[in-house]
């Protein structure tokens, strides 16, 4: 009490002590802000997190937020990651409500010994292909995969596959599951080998299904557990070796097929198809991209998903006039390399990402050069595919629209038509007056013509013309000389864009030095492994947000022919991020790893023991 009283009572009045409180708390929250941007540590894996974006010191750039979000969404998810046997199992139980099913142990043994960067995480595509199975019965599921045409099989550690013609995917998913085969219990696959998917179950369904599965989760006693599968030899005896009649839908408006997947409380769900496709798409944004961040996604879940975007039903190929359609409404355990989302099938590895065929991949060891010997463009070659474009629908495809986009001829035209301002054949520029863009409209063309290498190399019309004719989109789009993926390594930019389902190009560029822009409606397997605007730059499926992107990684030219505010120190680290995350979670060891996982899992679900099949040895029973 005496020191107190040597000093001037104001010193500690409430209002001052609660101001330095409040400064101290401000101090703590920067400083500890700065600790989780700056620091970098190395997992377990050796891999060097995140790769560190400049801070801005005026206003942030929406983009620059992103950034920062996902290294953040990064640090979170690798801190999930598990070292050994026992850890991996607690993740499991503790993720899954479950008992890891039987074969874990060598599984995860098969996992470290292959140098894989073990997250629980990385496996929910798998849990959210399976969780509707288990409210069927596992006999009707057993049977179904037995009869069906396209089928690998495996017995007593030995893969076989069967299919009603040769087909060259086929092959490839034969050695692909072929490679790891004695590890497997007997299953049965079956394969769909069309570009589309083909297994669309009414939302009503499915969310009966996985009711019945949260209700049968439970984590039963370790004396009550089984280990080992019942395996198949019910069905190998089953007197009947017709196909189970599935009642594929090969005709009618594949929207209206499509949309009884959504949740009945989304946009999509009531909303009727289009069938005048005449003319560009009608409607011209006033505002950004739903769900967008500042008109930049934010989300890719919802960036990709047409349940929660019903314009994408005239506006992507898919849903105007797919290539093929055989869809059937029944719950099928069909495995397929993509999906949308409101597909309900299984997805492995594409069969393309494990060919060695340079068109998917560029080369095993061509992955581009270094970034500053790159050509400070974006570069796009690929068919006029997406579906069936006709003389009455072609305007309404999606590579044409984007193609069209970053043509600087066309964008100059739209910039300048004096009967209807903005408008190209197949989108309106409308949308550019919301985006605060350095370059403006009627300086557009000009600066796209600087920054875009982008044509058709086929314009694939129906009925087809020949001699790479087109009559109806001639006037617009001439075809150009091939380019090898190799060579587009050579520059900075690679957007990709959906043709018939998923780009098969997608594995290769995210190996490459090069910058990947994508945008999809398709869901791939290893979609929980990576992190957008640190691995990939995303891009909404209506293209609007490509010009904002392109400007804040080039930059503007001025006068003097050199470009300002660029970033390309920035797109340089995400390409560099990556090329390096691919070669640690999307190699082909990590593909074996996860169609492993994957068939055990699916073994358990097939057996009618399902409830009881577990590994618990890690308990100590």
């Amino acid at each position: 009490m005496a020191f107190t009283n040597t000093l001037p009572s104001r010193v500690f009045s409430p209002h001052i002590l609660l101001r330095l409180l409040l400064l101290l708390g401000l101090f703590c929250i920067l400083t500890g802000t700065a600790w989780i941007y700056q620091r970098a540590p190395r997992n377990a894996a050796g891999i060097s997190t995140p790769h560190h974006f400049p801070v801005p010191n005026t206003k942030p750039h929406p983009i620059d937020v992103l950034l920062k979000r996902a290294e953040i969404q990064f640090h979170s998810l690798m801190a999930k990651e598990t070292l050994d046997l026992k850890s991996a199992t607690k993740a499991y139980r503790e993720r899954r409500g479950r008992h890891p099913p039987p074969g874990f142990d060598k599984w995860f043994q098969y996992a470290q010994e292959n140098g894989a960067v073990m997250v629980e995480d990385f496996f929910d595509q798998i849990y959210h292909d399976l969780t509707p199975f288990w409210g069927v019965e596992a006999k009707t599921i057993r049977r179904q995969a037995n009869t069906f045409e396209q089928v690998v099989s495996v017995r007593n550690g030995t893969a076989t596959f069967k299919t009603d013609t040769h087909r060259e995917w086929m092959d490839l998913w034969h050695n692909l599951i072929q490679t790891i085969e004695k590890w497997l219990p007997d299953v049965d696959v079956p394969i769909n080998v069309m570009d589309e998917p083909r297994v669309i179950v009414p939302w009503e369904e499915i969310n009966t299904c996985v009711s019945k599965e949260r209700q049968s989760r439970h984590l039963p006693d370790a004396k009550d557990v089984l280990s080992k599968f019942t395996g198949l030899r019910d069905v190998d005896t089953w007197n009947s070796s017709a196909p189970v009649d599935l009642d594929f839908i090969k005709s009618g408006v594949y929207w209206d097929i499509a949309r009884i997947g959504c949740p009945p409380d989304s946009p999509a769900h009531n909303i009727t198809a289009v069938t005048d496709f005449s003319g560009p798409p009608p409607s011209v944004p006033t505002t950004f991209p739903p769900n967008s961040f500042s008109g930049y996604v934010q989300n890719w879940t919802q960036a990709k998903d047409p349940c929660l975007q019903p314009s994408l039903r005239e506006t992507h190929g898919s849903f105007v006039e797919p290539i093929s359609q055989s869809t059937t409404h029944t719950l099928f355990p069909m495995f397929g390399g993509s999906k949308l989302p409101m597909n309900n099938e299984i997805l492995i590895p594409p069969a393309m990402y494990w060919s060695h065929r340079e068109l998917y991949t560029g080369g095993d060891n061509e992955h581009g050069g270094p970034w500053e010997k790159k050509k400070n463009m974006a570069v796009w070659r690929g068919m006029a595919s997406g579906g069936r474009n006709k003389r009455e629908n072609w305007r309404r495809f999606q590579r044409h629209r984007f193609l069209e986009m970053v043509n600087g001829t066309s964008v100059e035209v739209a910039e300048r038509n004096p009967e209807k301002p903005g408008q190209g054949q197949t989108f309106d520029l409308g949308f550019y007056k919301v985006y605060d863009l350095k370059t403006k409209v009627y300086e557009l063309g000009s600066w796209l013509k600087g920054v875009v290498d982008a044509g058709f190399i086929s314009l694939v019309c129906f009925p087809d013309e020949g001699n790479e004719k087109c009559s109806y989109s001639d006037p617009w789009y001439s075809p150009v000389a091939k380019m090898k993926m190799k060579d587009m390594y050579s520059y900075k930019f690679l957007p990709d864009v959906d043709g018939n389902s998923f780009s098969g190009r997608y594995w290769g560029f995210l190996q490459s030095t090069s910058l990947p822009i994508k945008a999809t409606i398709y869901a791939e397997w290893h979609d929980s492994r990576l992190v957008p605007w640190l691995h990939f730059v995303p891009m909404d499926n209506s293209f609007v947000d490509f010009y904002g992107v392109l400007e804040y990684f080039m930059g503007v030219k001025n006068e003097e022919g050199n470009y300002e505010g660029s970033h390309d120190e920035v797109a340089r680290k995400i390409a560099m991020a990556g090329k390096e995350w691919a070669e640690k979670v999307l190699r082909r060891e990590d593909m074996l790893i996860y169609v492993m996982r994957l068939l055990l899992e699916y073994a358990r679900v097939c057996d009618d023991k399902r409830e009881f099949l577990g590994f618990v040895d890690d308990l100590g029973r």
